[in-house]
């Protein structure tokens, strides 16, 4: 099942989902080593003997530049977006692609989902039924979402609350092409989650975060209390950390125009049962896209974050979330609620028993509810 493929309609309404049904093309951009080549070469094939197995993996190609040999393209092709994102965030992934990263000076990843396709004569490719594949066409605002999550100690959470509340943001300039427009952390029991909003190159926005001193004074005295270490002042730690704690953004929803002055950010944390993140975090999206272009949602912008069974959504609301549970949870959809009772992990959320009315969406909401400890703009975001 697919979220709706309509177009958005409401004018300037931002709209973009992993779930539309659409093949996906990843696109690795990279620059060798100098003398790398054949190692680089070997790698590849290593590679792709590895991912060939991969579920939902259809293909790979392998471009070399014209104008400069030392520049390579690595494109893949997937049956849809989520399996990538599974695999691409694994660590079976880390080991497949660590030989290949000793082989160049830069490596810029980039995702698309397939639209529209033409083979020979100019004939547009079909289904296998013969329906010619529609995805919808999105509308964008030019920014990135992106999340990363991790762990504390159990006992320390609210040494860890006192840390991430003073949490001042990285300069916001990257570069001229890129900058980071707003950063909100958020604590559920011994869980972070902090979300990034960049306007540009989303690898570069991190790269510049980690390597500025007020986040490494931070990370300093955070160090003590993560249940896994990191060194973020190690490029390979680095990119570790960044693979182990990315949280990608499935789903996307924002009305046209701004919100009010009532309008405040809200997230809740969806555990899910073993192997059923992806269902729950569609089922989220499905419920999002169906209440799109209800006139008077109170409901201004949604992100869904999920990586493997861990699913976010991050709510911007024009009202108090307990006066709008359904809403504020995602859930107000006539069956959405017991759907979701049977993906969420609710021994994970301390429920003893599956929300089936009203109150049970107020005890969800309650258990679900993400503290926020830090929400900074970048100036004139």
């Amino acid at each position: 099942m697919t979220v709706s493929g309509r177009a958005p309609q409401v004018p300037g309404r931002v709209s973009q989902s992993v779930f539309d049904g659409s093949r996906l093309r990843a696109v690795l951009l990279v620059d060798l080593q100098e003398g790398a080549q054949q190692r680089f070469l070997d790698a590849y094939e290593r590679m792709c003997a590895q991912v060939a197995s991969v579920p939902g993996h259809i293909s790979d190609q392998l471009c070399q530049s014209i104008e400069n040999p030392s520049q390579w393209l690595i494109t893949s092709e997937w049956e849809s977006a989520p399996p990538f994102l599974s695999w691409v965030n694994s660590e079976e992934h880390l080991e497949t692609v660590r030989p290949l990263r000793a082989c160049v000076r830069t490596m810029r990843p980039l995702r698309f989902g397939i639209l529209r396709e033409t083979r020979g004569g100019g004939h547009t490719a079909v289904a296998p039924g013969g329906e010619t594949p529609r995805p919808p066409v999105r509308l964008g605002d030019g920014t990135v979402h992106h999340a990363l999550t991790y762990t504390v100690r159990p006992g320390s959470e609210s040494k860890v609350a006192e840390i991430l509340s003073a949490f001042d943001p990285p300069d916001p300039e990257v570069d001229d092409a890129t900058r980071l427009l707003r950063t909100s952390v958020f604590l559920h029991g011994d869980r972070v989650v902090q979300t990034v909003e960049v306007r540009g190159d989303l690898s570069a926005a991190l790269g510049h975060a980690i390597g500025r001193p007020e986040v490494r004074a931070v990370e300093e005295a955070l160090a003590p209390h993560l249940e896994r270490e990191r060194d973020l002042g190690d490029p390979q730690s680095a990119r570790v950390f960044l693979t182990r704690a990315a949280m990608p953004a499935v789903h996307r929803a924002a009305s046209g125009g701004p919100g009010s002055p009532r309008t405040r950010r809200h997230a809740l944390y969806y555990p899910a049962r073993e192997g059923h993140g992806t269902d729950l975090a569609r089922l989220i999206a499905q419920q999002d896209e169906s209440a799109a272009n209800d006139p008077h949602d109170p409901v201004r912008a949604v992100t869904v974050f999920q990586r493997d069974d861990i699913v976010v959504r991050m709510v911007e609301l024009e009202a108090e979330p307990d006066s709008v549970p359904a809403r504020a949870l995602g859930l107000g959809e006539p069956g959405a609620l017991t759907g979701a009772a049977g993906l969420l992990d609710l021994e994970a959320l301390g429920l003893d028993r599956p929300p089936a009315d009203e109150r049970g969406l107020l005890r969800l909401l309650a258990h679900a509810g993400m503290r926020l400890l830090t929400d900074r703009r970048a100036p004139h975001s």
